[in-house]
């Protein structure tokens, strides 16, 4: 394990909505640059884990620490600080009809209250940056209705990025698109996440949605995806959980996931 900070932290965590248990006694800890696929049926606690280290639901026990300050019981203006320093790709992508491409993806830059705003031209660069991560430049004046559905998941990745955050949280990133368009949307979480050591958490059905983010790895120098082989550079820290009525019920590696007898566990194993 890593002798640093984690950057996020779930203690014991617990959550109740009226008679559901939304989170049951969860713990783990995710460290910069690492990974977690979460699996599970709908209903199995996936989102409310997001939404609980986004400090957008609060936890009935236990403590949730982001960048290693116990954020539990944090008044949402300590909330708007830790969030200034979260991205977050939303189911379908979450962008502002209204807005333009280019408008939706300097909203983190000009409504965080706690960054320090980037003025003029220097909003502008830091906007086409993001879309030129995703190849997305020439998308600037238009809006998400005329997008493809691929597309404007993209848009909301760049959104979610285009602060350099340490922290990011997918939400079913891939779902609803084909399985090429998918691997694209994979292939562009594993660059941000090997770029810049970023920590990520993707909520996710498809099983190669994980298998990717396991086995592969962005290089700087070709700028290529390529693959790692078993035993081969640089470890990859992935982990896959699988949850259950709010349980994690599962927490290992690929290989262990694979291995696991579980029958409800062996549902998300291929």
């Amino acid at each position: 394990m890593p002798d640093e900070t984690p950057t996020l932290e779930f203690d014991d965590v617990s959550v109740q909505f009226d008679e559901t248990t939304a989170l049951d006694h969860v713990s783990f800890k995710l460290y910069a640059g690492e990974t977690r696929i979460v699996y599970g049926v709908a209903g199995s606690g996936k989102t409310t884990l997001l939404k609980a280290a986004l400090g957008l639901v609060r936890v009935d026990s236990g403590r949730v620490l982001v960048f290693g300050e116990d954020a539990t019981r944090a008044p949402e203006t300590e909330w708007f600080a830790l969030r200034a320093r979260m991205g977050i790709l939303f189911q379908e992508g979450g962008l502002f009809d209204s807005m333009t491409v280019a408008e939706n993806v300097a909203y983190p830059l000009l409504n965080q209250r706690v960054l320090t705003h980037p003025v003029n031209g220097q909003v502008d660069e830091k906007v086409r940056e993001a879309l030129r991560f995703v190849e997305l430049d020439q998308t600037l004046d238009k809006f998400p209705s005329e997008l493809s559905g691929g597309m404007r998941r993209r848009v909301g990745i760049a959104r979610a990025v285009v602060t350099a955050p340490p922290l990011v949280l997918y939400d079913s990133p891939t779902a609803g698109l084909d399985p090429i368009t998918a691997n694209t949307i994979v292939n562009l979480i594993l660059k941000q996440r090997d770029t810049h050591d970023a920590a990520s958490i993707m909520v996710t059905h498809r099983f190669q949605d994980g298998h990717l983010m396991a086995n592969f790895r962005y290089n700087p120098n070709s700028g290529q995806i390529e693959h790692v082989a078993f035993g081969g550079g640089a470890p990859l820290s992935t982990k896959f959980f699988v949850m259950n009525g709010g349980r994690l019920v599962f927490e290992g590696t690929q290989m262990e996931l694979a291995a696991s007898q579980d029958p409800y566990v062996r549902k998300f194993s291929r």
